[in-house]
């Protein structure tokens, strides 16, 4: 009656079978991923289902998302902000030393930054260095205070896993009086790493950085109930194990910072930038005006010649 065969009816009933036992059997996977890392990215989170399962419960990408889109798993961006930077100070502020620079191996620049941690007793603040190249968090210090102290002891934890190979770094902050500090300053140069700081208080001059902060909170920290200063050292020091060994960057072509950490030369970045893009476009408009402008001034001297 409708131009179908029993066998391919029956053929069609045992493929949605298939089908939604596939699907069921990927949001398993998906949702003990998720016990760890709650606000993982769709993108990465494929990449991981891909490594560990058979061939023949692999899914597309459009295809993950729209199930991931149909079960309520797709992640939303949240943004909260605290001031945790005081560039407004006497001590000497150093040059931008990364400005264009593509780290082409590990320990040759250095990220830091400071963030907030909220608990039900008052906000903690995260101290971070991260390999500019790798993206490992390389040293860490969790405090209640913003003493340039707590800094000092990150930046220590960063220099106790280098090896006596490690020459020539760089290391890149904002202006806050942390690392301008005389104490900070002097523990880098004593250590020979050059100092590197953004200039115009732009966040895209450190934003290795700040992308770490976003990930570390966006993806853990904002969904977590923390009571005190200890229950946040060890939410802290296990969201940095699983971040460096397991979480993977698509700016460093799907490797996990550890992974990319014993690499050198260029990694490959699976991310598109829309803002040099929206910058050139927004200066061809402008050039377009000007030139329109030029026209109209041109045409106005030809008749005017001609009258």
């Amino acid at each position: 009656m409708f131009g179908k065969t029993r066998q391919a009816y029956y053929k069609r009933k045992e493929y949605n079978y298939k089908e939604r036992l596939n699907e069921d059997l990927i949001l398993t996977i998906v949702n003990q991923i998720r016990e760890t890392q709650k606000r993982l990215g769709g993108r990465k989170m494929l990449k991981i289902l891909k490594e560990g399962v058979p061939q023949q419960l692999q899914i597309g990408r459009d295809a993950f998302f729209n199930l991931l889109r149909r079960e309520g798993l797709l992640v939303r961006r949240r943004k909260f902000r605290v001031t945790t930077t005081n560039s407004f100070h006497w001590l000497h502020k150093y040059p931008n030393l990364i400005k264009g620079l593509s780290p082409q191996r590990p320990n040759h620049v250095w990220v830091s930054d400071i963030t907030y941690i909220k608990t039900y007793k008052g906000f903690l603040y995260l101290y971070l260095i991260t390999d500019a190249y790798s993206r490992k968090i390389i040293g860490w210090q969790l405090s209640d205070n913003l003493g340039s102290d707590n800094a000092i002891l990150a930046l220590y934890m960063a220099i106790s896993q280098l090896s006596t190979a490690c020459k020539e770094i760089i290391h890149h902050s904002d202006r806050g009086i942390q690392y301008c500090s005389v104490k900070y300053v002097k523990v880098l140069e004593s250590h020979g790493i050059r100092i590197s700081m953004t200039e115009n208080g732009d966040p895209y001059e450190n934003a290795i950085a700040e992308r770490v902060n976003g990930i570390l909170k966006t993806e853990w920290l904002y969904d977590m109930d923390l009571k005190d200063y200890s229950d946040a050292y060890r939410a802290i020091e296990q969201i940095i194990n699983i971040y460096n060994s397991e979480r993977p960057h698509a700016s460093i072509e799907m490797l996990t910072p550890s992974q990319a950490h014993m690499y050198t030369g260029k990694l490959q970045r699976l991310w598109k930038s829309y803002k040099k893009e929206v910058d050139n476009q927004q200066y061809n408009n402008e050039t377009n005006l000007t030139m329109s402008h030029q026209e109209i001034n041109e045409n106005k001297f030809v008749n005017l010649y001609q009258d």
